[in-house]
């Protein structure tokens, strides 16, 4: 009886100490913690919230039409980078690759016909992934060295190859309709191709190789991994990303822009990546999380514009989130190597 009544009075104490109740906190924190994508899913959810309280017209249709139209681009080419930044390796020439593809449609669809023409300009962006890929791997120059490279070649090649001037895009057809004509069809994109992306990290020999090879390059060469394909393999998805994204952009203004992508499209799509829980040293990453950290990125560039705050500002909270974002990923890979996680 004295044992039984002293159990109550211990549990009674719990409950009366708030617990369970914090006990439950801990749990929901914990699993935030281990799983990015719902973390950053929560922050874009409360950054909706917020922006929509201080201005009823955030989440008016025009609007969400054109958060859609600003964060699709940038949601597709960090689905690449996800993919090299996993396996060890960046592309920094890709958002100048994006400026490209739209210039090598214009100048092929003066010969073939415009689904040819894409054809074309995805296998032509495709070779510049090539490029960087067998430069970085056979080569062994490093990443960021062969593709700051290709990007300021790139940058004069797309400028060269129109004088200068933006070009007439591609006459409207079924196919142009597709893939920019309507004003959500970027964003339709965008979510078709994080999930396959999503399901070729997560579900497929390619993914799991993708990891092995960022998370031991020794280890999976030595268990058979054909390290150097993996690397070229997503150095050419990659590039053909960014080429598809910039197709697309160039349908939707309806102008083939030689200043179109470059830099600040691909640190966007880094930023988001990292955001979304992928290590820039490679071996861990998420394409979900990528795609939650394009949404956060677009949700506060668009707010902070409805509520005429300076874009310097934008500038400084995204330099602190990936500062943040960078030390969180840090000490959880130290967390699970030590198995606290």
């Amino acid at each position: 009886m004295a044992k039984q009544a002293t159990d109550e009075i211990s549990t009674a104490d719990r409950v009366d100490a708030g617990g369970p109740r914090t006990d439950g906190v801990a749990r929901l924190a914990t699993a935030l913690w281990r799983r990015r994508e719902a973390s950053i899913a929560l922050v874009a959810i409360l950054l909706l919230l917020y922006f929509q309280s201080s201005n009823d017209a955030f989440l008016s249709q025009g609007n969400i039409r054109g958060l859609a139209q600003s964060g699709y681009a940038t949601a597709i080419i960090a689905c690449g980078l996800v993919m090299l930044l996993i396996c060890g390796e960046i592309d920094l020439s890709v958002g100048s690759v994006m400026g490209f593809a739209p210039i090598i449609v214009y100048l092929a669809d003066q010969e073939f016909v415009f689904p040819i023409a894409v054809v074309v300009a995805l296998l032509v962006t495709s070779l510049v992934g090539l490029l960087n890929g067998v430069i970085t791997v056979y080569l062994r120059v490093p990443s960021f060295v062969t593709t700051l490279g290709t990007l300021f070649l790139l940058t004069g090649l797309n400028v060269t190859l129109t004088d200068g001037f933006p070009k007439p895009a591609p006459e409207e057809s079924g196919l142009t309709r597709i893939l920019g004509g309507g004003a959500f069809s970027g964003i339709a994109w965008a979510l078709i191709i994080v999930v396959l992306m999503h399901l070729l990290l997560t579900r497929t020999r390619w993914g799991l190789h993708t990891f092995a090879v960022g998370g031991n390059l020794v280890g999976a060469s030595e268990a058979g991994v054909r390290v150097n394909r993996v690397k070229i393999g997503n150095f050419m998805l990659c590039s053909a990303l960014g080429g598809f994204a910039g197709i697309m952009e160039a349908i939707r203004i309806n102008s083939v822009d030689p200043l179109a992508g470059g830099p600040n499209v691909m640190f966007l799509a880094v930023s988001a990546a990292v955001i979304g829980g992928t290590a820039l040293a490679g071996g861990a990453g998420t394409i979900i999380g990528a795609f939650f950290g394009t949404a956060v990125l677009a949700i506060l560039r668009n707010g902070f514009t409805l509520q005429g705050v300076s874009a310097n500002t934008f500038n400084i909270i995204l330099g602190i989130s990936i500062l943040v974002a960078m030390t969180l990923n840090v000490y959880v890979g130290r967390l699970r190597r030590s198995g606290k996680t």
